[in-house]
């Protein structure tokens, strides 16, 4: 009976998603241009094309950059906002609330609101030179030297709040008795958050890395929104690349490429945690 209750979920996810992953990864072995399929094998021709491009080069150092500022400015600010919160000063269930909000919409809701926000006619440039600060005007979304960096601000500003939500959880499951043991032991409260709370947060931070990791790895509809991978290849990725390449080009044997690198970053990724996460249920 157990069998027979979880076979349609394991025929579905065999035949909806690793068919069409092993169909993805078959095609962009062929020679696939245009809307005729055409499944003539040419080994890893289009991978040795897409690895010479200047675009898919420059897609890699984006999503490199992105990725590395994104997770440091979500951690950051998520573990300083559940460290506050975790005082439980007055007002801080408001502050809790206003920081959660931005996980309520959409990276397309996030991308629309902060491109008119970085929009250097009536954005923050009309309010710096408002408060007398021209020097902190910038071009944002229209200099390739800050179109990026604009990016990850409106990223991190979307899922800080959940990085502040599970570390609010792990520091609410610590329990007090192993604070007061650190205090009687004459340790000072920033010696104890990092000799004794930090170190029970690491899975808790690793699973947020894990998290937000594969998220800026994929990352699409905000860079759609805002930037369209402009100007020039300054905030390209690589599932904009593929999106551009396979459905405005026709060319789908080489956005199944795309599509086969980002399978293999992710992976990359996420494989060795669910290695970890493995050999630490197997020990328990």
């Amino acid at each position: 009976m157990p069998i027979l209750m979880i076979a349609p979920s394991v025929v579905l996810i065999a035949i909806f998603v690793y068919g069409f992953i092993g169909r993805t990864a078959y095609t962009s072995l062929t020679a696939w241009r245009g809307v005729v399929p055409d499944y003539t094998f040419v080994g890893l021709r289009n991978y040795e094309r897409l690895f010479q491009t200047e675009k898919f080069q420059a897609d890699i150092v984006n999503t490199i950059h992105f990725t590395v500022f994104f997770l440091a400015g979500c951690l950051v600010l998520g573990l300083g906002a559940a460290v506050l919160l975790d005082q439980k000063l007055r007002g801080s269930i408001i502050f809790q609330n206003i920081f959660m909000f931005p996980l309520a919409i959409s990276f397309i809701v996030t991308g629309t609101v902060w491109r008119w926000i970085f929009n250097p006619n009536y954005g923050l440039n009309v309010l710096f030179h408002n408060l007398h600060l021209d020097f902190l005007q910038s071009g944002w979304l229209t200099s390739p030297g800050s179109a990026l960096n604009s990016l990850t601000i409106a990223a991190v500003w979307q899922m800080s709040g959940f990085c502040m939500a599970m570390f609010l959880a792990g520091l609410r499951g610590i329990p007090e008795e192993l604070r007061e043991a650190a205090r009687v032991d004459g340790a000072s409260e920033s010696q104890a958050f990092r000799y004794v709370v930090f170190p029970l947060l690491r899975p808790i931070t690793l699973s947020a890395v894990i998290i937000l990791g594969h998220i800026s790895l994929k990352i699409f509809d905000l860079v759609f929104v805002m930037t369209f991978g402009g100007p020039g290849y300054a905030t390209d990725m690589p599932g904009l690349n593929m999106f551009i390449t396979t459905f405005r080009q026709d060319l789908f044997a080489r956005g199944a490429a795309i599509a086969t690198v980002l399978l293999l970053m992710v992976a990359l990724l996420i494989v060795p945690y669910l290695i970890w996460n493995l050999r630490g249920e197997t020990e328990r």
